[in-house]
């Protein structure tokens, strides 16, 4: 098999490019080819992985911007499904998430420390002098490492220690601690499947129950189109209790080949989407604008 170009795109756009501007990092013309043909393969379920040395894909690897998208940025609004639609239901929610990478991949084991920041809130925008309801902070520290399998590079695996709280006092404190462990396999250019299983310290008096709603694992998958233009998601945390599953689906359409600003719309359903209100349940759709992280990010 050719050197297939799925694993030389991993975390090498910058923050708000194109993930073809992103080809920047890549000095072969032969890989840019190969990668606009896997692309256009009918076949879009087919495995497809790149056979290379691991000391080829690190130096790849080493390229990507230290400073990057980590999970969706996004401003979206929106409405419930579950209940009346009024100026104190209807509300805006808004994320932003980045990730400093902190050393090349010279740890033990070809191993890299990173920091990550995301921060969640929701603004009830339509009411009277436009609160916001609950803001979410969850910063993390840890080390990531390119995944092999007999010779082919086919995604990344992660170990975290993080901190999600809602930063407020009294009644209405919520927080928890967990250790994370997640990773990443690229199934071809046009799909990735991701998980997450966290082993967690509830540490807040009010949310000793948090378990119950947030799970211990969250799963999901990512579907891109040719030429990026259109991003599809799913992802489920499954609960206390048989059949029982919080969903989030996401769909993004590009504005432009030259940007990455993607026309968003988010569905989501069930328990724990802010700290506060994390053992209510709640089904809301929600439309706006996202910036992406690389489709190709082994994060």
């Amino acid at each position: 098999m050719n050197k297939f170009t799925l694993f030389i795109l991993f975390l090498i756009s910058p923050l708000f490019c194109s993930a073809q501007e992103g080809l920047q990092y890549i000095d072969n013309d032969s890989l840019r080819t190969l990668y606009e043909q896997a692309m256009k393969d009918p076949n879009i379920f087919k495995p497809k992985y790149l056979e290379i040395s691991e000391e080829e894909a690190v130096k790849f690897v080493d390229k990507q911007p230290a400073f990057a998208v980590y999970k969706d940025t996004y401003f979206v609004t929106g409405i419930p499904l579950d209940r009346e639609i009024t100026n104190k239901t209807a509300d805006a929610s808004f994320q932003i998430s980045i990730r400093q990478r902190l050393t090349k991949s010279v740890l033990p084991f070809n191993t890299f420390l990173y920091l990550t920041y995301t921060q969640k809130s929701f603004w009830d925008v339509y009411d009277e002098s436009s609160p916001f309801r609950d803001t979410n902070y969850n910063p993390g520290l840890g080390l990531g490492k390119a995944l092999f399998y007999k010779g082919r590079a086919i995604g990344g695996i992660f170990a975290q220690i993080k901190h999600e709280s809602n930063g407020r006092g009294g009644d209405e404190s919520r927080s928890w601690n967990y250790l994370s462990f997640s990773s990443k396999y690229f199934l071809n250019p046009h799909f990735n499947i991701f998980g997450e299983f966290w082993i967690p310290y509830v540490d807040g008096s009010n949310n000793k129950n948090l378990l119950d709603y947030k799970g211990l694992a969250n799963i999901g998958i990512n579907f891109i189109s040719d030429k990026h233009r259109w991003w599809v998601s799913a992802e489920f945390n499954p609960r206390k209790g048989v059949g029982n599953i919080n969903t989030v689906t996401t769909i993004g359409f590009k504005i432009s080949e030259s940007a990455n600003q993607y026309l968003f719309a988010r569905l989501n359903n069930g328990y724990g989407e802010s700290l506060l209100d994390y053992d209510k349940y709640s089904m809301n759709f929600r439309v706006g604008i996202c910036i992406k992280p690389d489709f190709y990010s082994i994060y």
